[in-house]
């Protein structure tokens, strides 16, 4: 029977997927997979199931040489962690679970959008403290969002998801840059052809770009220098793609309003000086955090792994 290693604990119908179907190793841990214990498990099964973080880079495909592994189904959308490279070398399959994260993850920058514009966390803040004394006219004075102007850095699936949500739920124009043209965007936007050109165009900057070494501080001084002082910066892409130094001291010197980041570049670390700003939105990694995304994640990965062992092509080949 083809022996498969979960790298973390799923939910129980995607455990019950995976055991109906394969010879399963669970990992109870959290944490994500050093290199050397990714090298091991190469040598150890004939498929995983890593999720993020789990480094399956060039120093464990080298250190596990010609591997028994055959396929790395992952779960999730994003497989920076992944050397897709390295594993093509080694005769190694990568897959992931693209749409089943779309709509979840667009939800989750809308939730960072209102709650940095309006500044919900920074109020939820005031009242929990004892400290609030009501309300009156000027008091929290925040971002009007409907009719404002919105620059998505990547159009892809979630970033067209985050455009619709946005133009058709809240009025805004809706402008995006990409690294290459999209011909149908879906809805009405204008793909502007730098990124500077953008993100000094716009009131909210929503980042939804892919993680990698392509897009490492794609976001920096220089776009942040850009932006205009009252607009706000949303992550929910991958934490590298922001240089965290760099946003860092654009709030604290007011060259921007805010930043609601659901990603982190060392995660999970988050700068102390991150946690103490108050203009600043801050959540865990939610991104895809709902039971039925999760699961409907975790049996796209399980069917990936099914019709590679059933000599089928998987269908969501990286």
């Amino acid at each position: 029977m083809v022996h498969v290693l979960l790298t973390r604990p799923l939910p129980t119908s995607v455990l019950q997927a995976a055991q109906e179907r394969f010879d399963v190793t669970l990992r109870e841990s959290n944490t994500p997979l050093a290199a050397e214990e990714a090298a091991e498990a190469l040598q150890a099964y004939d498929g995983i199931l890593p999720t993020l973080g789990d480094a399956f880079d060039a120093r464990a495909f080298a250190a596990a040489g010609k591997p028994r592994c055959r396929i790395l189904a992952n779960f999730g959308v994003g497989y920076n962690h992944l050397d897709v490279r390295s594993a093509a070398e080694a005769g190694v399959v990568v897959t992931n679970t693209p749409g089943a994260v779309t709509d979840a993850t667009a939800d989750i920058a809308m939730t960072l959008l209102l709650m940095t514009a309006r500044r919900a966390g920074e109020g939820e803040r005031l009242v929990r403290s004892g400290t609030w004394e009501g309300w009156h006219p000027t008091q929290m004075l925040g971002l009007h969002v409907t009719g404002k102007k919105l620059g998505i850095v990547g159009l892809g699936r979630i970033g067209k998801a985050i455009a619709r949500r946005c133009h058709f739920g809240f009025g805004m124009e809706v402008l995006f840059f990409n690294r290459s043209t999209v011909a149908d965007p879906g809805l009405p936007a204008q793909q502007v052809p730098t990124l500077p050109a953008l993100v000094g165009a716009v009131d909210v900057v929503v980042i939804a770009v892919p993680g990698g070494g392509e897009t490492r501080h794609m976001i920096g001084a220089a776009e942040l220098v850009a932006m205009q002082p009252h607009a706000i910066l949303i992550n929910i892409a991958r934490g590298d793609v922001v240089d965290e130094k760099a946003l860092i001291a654009a709030l604290a010197q007011g060259r921007i309003a805010g930043a609601g980041l659901d990603v982190y570049e060392n995660e999970p670390v988050v700068p102390e000086a991150l946690r103490g700003m108050e203009n600043v939105t801050l959540l865990p990694h939610l991104g895809t955090a709902a039971l039925e995304v999760r699961e409907a994640m975790g049996l796209m990965a399980v069917e990936n792994l099914t019709a590679f062992f059933d000599g089928r092509e998987p269908p969501n080949r990286v």
